[in-house]
């Protein structure tokens, strides 16, 4: 292994490792532009050979970089890298760069056991904040769980790996397989459980796991597989965490009952009421054992361990020689009429259904446009084909479809149409791209107008002291003049303040302190004050004016002692 640490893109210096999981590696690291330390993922090599997961990857930690809360771990930036194997053959490496976050994983907290009441509702309100926010701004993070929330040594609650679960779940074809990428099954909503669309009721249903899990010291749902975990998500009636342990308040059984509901309509709607419930549970008055039932069957149905018990009892009376009749059966004129009457229902719903006349006939050379949306281009083609259909494809730039994959048909897919008809395929080719224009000695006004006609937008513009640019003159970007990027992108400037920072020179000798200034591209104008002794070494700085930040090229006055 090299001595010289790896550094990515000619930016990023990867440091030493500080986590690792089943999807990437975590070093701590240096942004060599902007002189930060931050945090670097860096993707899987299985990942990373999955050209649509590199794609989906990059999108989604595009739309992350966007979002800034104090409870959201900060993306600044996504990239990839290039390894050069020995054989000559090239190998991507994503990564993403990240806000370098100090404290424990919420995972390493719970492991020491049950968290104190105070402590889990405090974290749970700082995750449903970063929820709150997120969702706002249309992200939902689909993978809340203990390995992704942080807790600095202040107590300061912080999410991470915000969009990273969306590319993977949409590069995966199953549940087990996106599973076993995420490896999260225990904090899975019953819809991703199902492969169902998720909205943000889905990350509370993870919250609202991982309340359970402080609030007990395990998860609601153990399994030995995945699938076992994510059966019970679907089917299984959690026991409440009260009767786990039963110093938990019985009215935060309610809270979390509601919270991780199967059928997200009956959970809380977003998170403001999450929190809203949570802020009542601790004013709030305790719920009987009875109404903790009773919410338990409304949103759970019968209570599995009743219908165990009466599954039991019935078998038990199916095969039980020793119990003995104590009445004959219903007499056989009953059983006849019930018969007959039987008879002359199913005769006349065999009448009904075969005069019933259907309210429209199909016509045979009809066809259903498949639904392709997202499907390789080959792939659709190929089932229109199969349904007689022609196929046109059509390309398109899109930020959120693959490149190569189908963005939409003209008609919709579930159409009927004619056989033989021309059906319009919209094929993805990629998000577009821009060039990064020149950026360094313009000025922020004219950087902002090279990059609005470029496509691109202005982000942060910070400021640092330079002693020869003029004030607003940018000194760097992130990106080079030519480098290809999203449209879209947006680009922080550093720009010259239009000062220098001259120190306060009191005592130098003159030569000394006339050098630093004329180093700094300043003026220095000596002044001779006879009024105070001259220092018998020779000429010394008694006063200067001004100290601090000076306008660049300016002038700064020395007054140096002359008198007996």
């Amino acid at each position: 292994m090299s001595a010289e640490p790896r550094v990515l893109s000619g930016r990023y210096r990867l440091d030493e490792l500080i986590g690792r999981g089943g999807m990437a590696s975590v070093y701590r690291g240096q942004d060599l532009t902007l002189g930060r330390e931050v945090a670097i993922k860096v993707l899987e090599k299985d990942l990373a050979a999955d050209k649509t997961f590199r794609t989906r990857f990059r999108l989604e930690a595009q739309a992350a970089s966007r979002m800034s809360h104090p409870a959201v771990v900060r993306v600044y930036d996504a990239g990839e890298d290039v390894d050069v194997y020995a054989d000559g053959s090239r190998h991507p490496v994503p990564y993403i760069v990240m806000e370098l976050v100090r404290g424990r994983l919420l995972k390493e907290i719970i492991a020491s056991g049950p968290v104190p009441v105070a402590d889990a509702l405090r974290y749970t309100d700082g995750i449903l904040e970063a929820l709150e926010y997120s969702h706002r701004a249309g992200v939902v993070h689909r993978d809340i769980k203990p390995g992704n929330v942080m807790v600095t040594g202040q107590g300061q609650v912080k999410v991470m790996d915000f969009g990273i679960a969306r590319a993977v779940s949409d590069s995966s074809s199953t549940v087990a397989e996106t599973t076993a990428i995420i490896g999260t099954a225990a904090y899975f909503s019953p819809e991703q459980a199902k492969g169902e669309p998720v909205d943000g009721r889905a990350d509370l249903y993870s919250a609202g796991i991982v309340l359970y899990e402080m609030l007990t010291g395990r998860p609601p749902f153990r399994g030995d597989t995945p699938v076992a975990v994510a059966y019970q998500h679907v089917s299984e009636t959690p026991v409440t965490p009260s009767e786990v342990v039963e110093t938990v308040p019985r009215n935060l059984d309610a809270v979390v009952l509601r919270a991780i509901a199967k059928d997200p309509f009956q959970r809380y709607q977003d998170a403001a009421s999450f929190r809203a419930a949570l802020d009542a549970a601790g004013d709030g008055k305790t719920p009987t054992r009875r109404q903790v039932k009773t919410l338990t069957s409304e949103l759970y149905g019968a209570n599995p361990r009743q219908a165990a018990e009466t599954a039991r009892s019935l078998r038990q009376l199916s095969t039980d020689n020793t119990m003995t009749r104590t009445q004959t059966g219903p007499p056989v004129a009953w059983i006849w009429t019930g018969v007959a009457v039987l008879a002359v229902l199913l005769i006349s719903l065999l009448i009904w259904v075969m005069t019933i006349q259907p309210g429209s006939q199909i016509p045979a050379n009809a066809r259903i446009v498949p639904d392709v949306v997202d499907m390789s281009w080959d792939r659709a083609e190929e089932l229109l084909l199969a349904q007689d259909l022609e196929a046109k494809p059509v390309e398109e730039s899109s930020e959120q479809i693959a490149e190569g994959n189908v963005i939409r048909t003209d008609p919709a897919g579930a159409t009927s149409v004619e056989r033989g008809q021309t059906i319009t395929v919209y094929v993805s080719t990629g998000q577009e791209m821009a060039t990064v224009p020149l950026l360094i000695n313009l000025s922020r006004t004219e950087a902002q107008a090279a990059l609005e006609g470029a496509g691109l937008t202005l982000g942060a513009v910070t400021s640092r002291n330079d002693p020869d640019l003029a004030e607003g003159t940018v000194i760097s970007a992130p990106y080079d003049e030519g480098d290809e990027v999203p449209v879209g992108t947006v680009v922080s400037l550093e720009v010259a303040s239009g000062k220098v920072t001259v120190e306060d020179m009191n005592r130098y000798p003159l030569d000394a302190a006339e050098s630093k200034i004329d180093g700094l591209n300043l003026t220095a104008e000596v002044i001779e004050d006879p009024g105070c002794a001259a220092n018998p070494d020779g000429p010394s700085v008694a006063s200067q004016t001004p100290v601090g930040d000076v306008p660049i090229h300016s002038t700064v006055q020395l007054t140096v002692c002359t008198g007996e």
